[in-house]
């Protein structure tokens, strides 16, 4: 199929992952309110701002198009959404030192999970296919100081779940349980592929 690939994300993680696949593509930065909604589970709502995203995306490459008048070459729009749950509640982006310390106590020795919606959807036809991705993270038993000097060496203030697991958030684990280690980090290649196999498109 001769589409384009758009990342409807301005995030540096899930750029730096899609590289990995060596596929030319551009990004665009949706503008989507990420509230959940009344009583909304963690899966329903990353299911819904990954579709909401990638939708958003396709319309903004065709209006973008559309005003430059270019010949609209059909993209396929990826978008995607993660969030993390915590004893039942889900935990977002800390923003604070102080929020951080606390999400990585509240982590400390337990087993947390990690959800990934993702959706690629053709910017022409609007069709869509869209999946949820389950990751888990066991944690280490964690002392303050040790939360304290990882929150400030690396920052994770915009990271759900207060780590990076590129980085020097992998000594926070025991154990990682999951079909692909890009989800933790916020784009599920192995599905990814996948789905854009399904709109036609061969990464190899």
């Amino acid at each position: 199929m001769n589409s384009k690939i758009i990342l409807a994300s301005t995030s540096v993680y899930r750029k730096d992952i899609l590289q990995k696949l060596q596929l030319p593509f551009d990004c665009l930065s949706p503008d989507i309110d990420e509230s959940p909604y009344e009583n909304e589970t963690a899966q329903a709502l990353v299911l819904r701002l990954a579709e909401a995203k990638a939708l958003a995306g396709a319309n903004l490459y065709n209006a973008i198009n559309s005003n430059d008048n270019n010949e609209n070459i059909p993209a396929l729009v990826i978008g995607s959404d993660q969030v993390a749950v915590i004893d039942g509640q889900i935990i977002g982006k800390p923003h604070t030192n102080e929020k951080a310390i606390k999400q990585l106590q509240q982590a400390s020795g337990k087993a947390i999970t990690f959800y990934t919606g993702l959706s690629v959807i053709h910017s022409q036809t609007k069709q869509a296919f869209s999946l949820i991705e389950p990751f888990t993270v066991h944690f280490r038993n964690l002392t303050f100081s040790e939360i304290s000097r990882y929150v400030e060496l690396e920052q994770p203030l915009y990271c759900a779940g207060s780590f990076k697991a590129e980085g020097l958030g992998i000594a926070l684990f025991e154990k990682l349980e999951g079909d692909d280690p890009n989800t933790l980090i916020g784009l599920p290649l192995i599905k990814l592929i996948d789905l854009l196999k399904q709109h036609g498109m061969d990464v190899l």
